[in-house]
This record gives structure tokens, C-alpha cells and sequence, in this order.
């Protein structure tokens, strides 16, 4: 099923995309987190790649891909993902679900949702703790 309008928020980083019975609101983290490109889903079940660090990331741009989809480039350089229509709503749909698995991933991997400032590199805490 195609939008009927799509408006990208740029300062909330907000892409709403209004079918003619439902609507969804999708930030920029969720859908770069949710990228379906390679570099995220990997090329094969169980490849896929945790993103961190994307909590403050836009979208630059959005270009139409034929009838079928739209990729985002988003400010973080990523711009290999193509959305097609069935995938947003599958991301629309289960966008609480969605999110709530990747929070539990990135807790279980010990990473954050925060970029760290250029030149840190993450560490481990709880590797620091003494037993």
C-alpha cells in the first residue's frame, strides 16, 4: 500500500508517512537502526550488525527508487538502505515492538543509543568492575 503524503519534521527528525487509514511517525534513529541495507541486516540471518550511537542522527535527503521505494540518506554518511513500501509498513506497524528489542539489544551489548565524542572509543564497565 503506497502513502498518500510523506513529510519529512527536519528538525525533529520526524518522517511521517499518511496512508488513508493509519499514519505513522518514524524518528530518524529508529529507521537508520532499522536500515535494510547490508551493512545493518547483514547478508544472511544472524549477520546483522547492532548500530549504537545513533540517537542525534537525520535525514539529509530522501530519493524516490522507482514506484517501489525511497532511500534515505541520512547525516552520518548512511545512504545504502532502500525502504520499500511494505517495509515501512512493517516498521510502522511494529514500531514499539521493534524498539523495545533493540533497547534490550544494545543494553545486552553494552552500548548506548548516545554518540561517544570523536577519539573515545567505548569501554566496557562492568568488564572494569572488580568480582
Amino acid at each position: 500500500m503506497l502513502p498518500k503524503n510523506i513529510k519529512l519534521h527536519r528538525r525533529s527528525g520526524i518522517l511521517e508517512l499518511i496512508y488513508p487509514d493509519i499514519s505513522f511517525k518514524l524518528s530518524a534513529e529508529f529507521l537508520r537502526v532499522h536500515s535494510p541495507s547490508a551493512e545493518v541486516r547483514g547478508h544472511a540471518p544472524g549477520q546483522e550488525v547492532l548500530q549504537f550511537g545513533k540517537s542525534k542522527v537525520l535525514i539529509k535527503d530522501i530519493v524516490p527508487v522507482g514506484n517501489y521505494a525511497l532511500r534515505l540518506v541520512f547525516d552520518d554518511g548512511h545512504d545504502s538502505g532502500l525502504y520499500t513500501w511494505s517495509y515501512f509498513l512493517e516498521l510502522g506497524k511494529n514500531q514499539p515492538a521493534m524498539w523495545q528489542k533493540y533497547l534490550e539489544n544494545l543494553k545486552t551489548a553494552g552500548k548506548s543509543r548516545e554518540a561517544l565524542p570523536e577519539g573515545i572509543q567505548a569501554i566496557n564497565i562492568q568488564a572494569l568492575k572488580p568480582d
